[in-house]
């Protein structure tokens, strides 16, 4: 390692949206090119940085949530030689989502450059823009380049005009290659030598390290991924942690080449690993400055953890279940620091958990795991977000359960006044979805809306819109993104980035079966839109709940308010089959004893929802 002095290293990452081959642009670079991933290596599975099911699946990149088995470097250096010189090239791996867009930040401030990839064919979308913005931020240097010129629907002439409205970005210095085929790679290698600069480090300053990553092995802990910003490390010397103030030991320090490559030690402005008997991944805090025992240094501006923005509770479908269910969460969030965990209760559904996550993909690339990895069979309760309660004495609190919000109605609860998170978003759309898409957000409380061109083709369906609005996160945890590919036949490509909070309107809906609230089914829920919810959940409510011996009122509920209702008949046995003849009154005798059972029933009964039920709800 010591062989490779600053000006020979080059940090870099890749911007790119979904699908558009940042992986086999990775792949391609380490395997054909700079020979870092060996042929008889990589077997059937063609993409090496792509290794969990659900990466391949859906054409993205888990960021932090993995296990070392799975060997999923999220830094990879590879050796090139150019002018006669080795060079060390160290591509720091980001996902392009939104939800992860805090470790896409920390990830970035570990390099000095970045390649924005976009596809020939389908045109600068969402994720990358915003992406781009945080790079640009950052102060790296952004090398653009245009992917699949192979491809028969590629429109290299016109993307890159697109690009320039849309980056700033000048024409001739796009370069144009086919990662598949291999076609213009070695360009971009170099160009990743020649036009991104070298680390800036002091070999002789106190050791310095920024944690941008970690993974989890089952056998040696966590496993922390460092930029080396000044200083050497060494295998065996004592560390500590500038956040947690914790101290650990080096047993292990060296490469991903793309495995693990153990070096004994790590020089200034090089990227690797340490192993240093870290037993929690929550000790590992993306952004933390790591230093030697004795040498204080000062932290890399800019930290904080990360947060939750999406919360749902998950029960076992099967109650008897839970205690499996709960192991499994607990060893993926060992891979996964950025979930938050905690037991909850549901007098419908039995014991679960109620889980954080960063977003709605998150969210349901978490579910997926479970499923796929640990045979999970569950329900996920509607997806909420942190409200912000402020109370009258100047307090403040966060609540994301719907059984804990305050009722407004009520004026003990001394509560001023609730905020609800909302984001920018932004939609790239083709002129002709653009009433569509307007129309979505208008019904999704969208403020601010604004668009404009992002090129002007020779036809309606070749023109794009970028449109930007202000929009309440919690109308879009839920449906929208459905919704929107939905009304754009797939073409809109959709963003968003954290815009603080806001005051609003906002209640808790509960349900009522036989006048008694069912806990699991609570909603919070805006008041312009608590009518058309309470009718569309009351009908669903009436189609899955099995009849009773008695009628059923099945209503939705705002304080004392009942704005929705539905009556479930009774099952009625026919009590007069049996009489032949007689007086009618005979007949009648019977029916009102009927009718007085059942009133004392519907007094006294209650209503199981069942686990099928709750199923069926949660699934629509």
């Amino acid at each position: 390692m010591e062989e490779f002095p600053l000006d020979v290293i080059r940090n870099f990452s890749i911007i790119a949206h979904i699908d558009h081959g940042k992986s086999t642009l990775a792949d391609r670079c380490a395997f054909c090119l700079t020979g870092t991933i060996k042929k008889k290596e990589t077997g059937k599975n063609e993409q090496v940085l792509d290794k969990l099911k659900v990466e391949r699946e859906r054409g993205i990149t888990v960021y932090d949530k993995h296990s070392a088995r799975y060997a999923h470097s999220f830094s990879i250096s590879m050796v090139h030689s150019s002018n006669g010189k080795s060079h060390l090239l160290n591509l720091i791996d980001t996902p392009g989502h939104v939800d992860f867009a805090w470790e896409v930040s920390r990830s970035l401030a570990a390099c000095q450059g970045a390649l924005l990839l976009v596809d020939a064919s389908q045109g600068v979308q969402a994720q990358s823009i915003s992406v781009f913005h945080i790079a640009k931020e950052r102060g790296l240097t952004i090398i653009p380049v245009l992917n699949k010129i192979d491809l028969p629907a590629a429109q290299p002439e016109r993307i890159a005009a697109q690009m320039q409205s849309t980056f700033g970005i000048n024409p001739a210095d796009i370069l144009s290659i086919s990662a598949k085929t291999g076609k213009g790679v070695e360009s971009v290698l170099q160009a990743v030598i020649d036009r991104i600069p070298a680390p800036q480090s002091d070999r002789d300053a106190p050791a310095k390290a920024f944690l941008f990553d970690s993974l989890y092995d089952r056998y040696r802990g966590v496993i922390s991924l460092v930029n080396i910003q000044n200083g050497i490390l060494r295998k065996g010397d004592k560390i500590a942690s500038c956040h947690t103030r914790k101290k650990y030991e080096i047993a292990e320090i060296g490469i991903m080449y793309p495995e693990e490559v153990s070096t004994d030690i790590l020089c200034p402005g090089q990227v690797g690993y340490i192993a240093c008997n870290m037993k929690e991944s929550s000790e590992a805090h993306i952004g933390d400055t790591l230093h030697r025992v004795g040498e204080p240094v000062p932290p890399m501006p800019g930290f904080k953890p990360s947060k939750a923005m999406v919360y749902a509770g998950i029960f076992p479908v099967d109650s008897s279940d839970f205690p499996k269910l709960e192991e499994s969460i607990k060893r993926l969030t060992l891979t996964d620091r950025s979930v938050t965990f905690q037991r909850e209760s549901s007098s419908a559904l039995g014991q679960g958990t109620r889980l954080g996550f960063l977003g709605t993909l998150h969210m349901d690339v978490f579910r997926q795991r479970l499923e796929d990895e640990y045979d999970a069979n569950i329900i996920i309760t509607a997806p909420t977000v942190p409200y912000k309660v402020l109370y009258r004495d100047g307090t403040e609190k966060f609540i994301s359960n719907p059984t804990e919000f305050p009722d407004m109605s009520d004026s003990t609860t001394k509560v001023s006044e609730i905020q609800e998170p909302i984001v920018k978003a932004s939609i790239i759309v083709p002129e002709e979805y653009f009433g569509d898409m307007m129309e979505l957000c208008y019904s999704r409380r969208a403020e601010e809306l604004d668009h404009r061109y992002l090129d002007a083709g020779s036809d309606a369906s070749s023109s794009r819109i970028i449109l930007t609005c202000v929009i309440p996160l919690s109308e879009i945890v839920t449906d929208f993104f459905d919704q929107l590919k939905s009304r754009s036949s797939g073409f809109a490509s959709f963003d968003y980035e954290d815009a603080g909070y806001q005051k609003s309107d906002l209640a808790k809906m509960v349900f009522l079966l036989n006048g008694k609230p069912v806990d699991a089914l609570a909603l919070i829920v805006h008041r312009s839109a608590q009518d058309t919810i309470g009718r569309a959940w009351v009908k669903k409510l009436h189609k899955v709940i099995p009849r009773q011996l008695f009628e059923v009122p099945i209503q939705a509920a705002i304080g004392k308010k009942v704005i929705a209702r539905e009556t479930l008949s009774a099952n009625r046995a026919d009590v007069t089959a049996g009489l032949y003849g007689g007086h009618y009154e005979r007949k009648l005798k019977h029916l009102e004893n009927q009718k007085e059972g059942k009133k004392r029933l519907k007094r006294i009964g209650t209503v199981d929802l069942p686990q099928e039920a709750f199923f069926d709800i949660l699934k629509r």
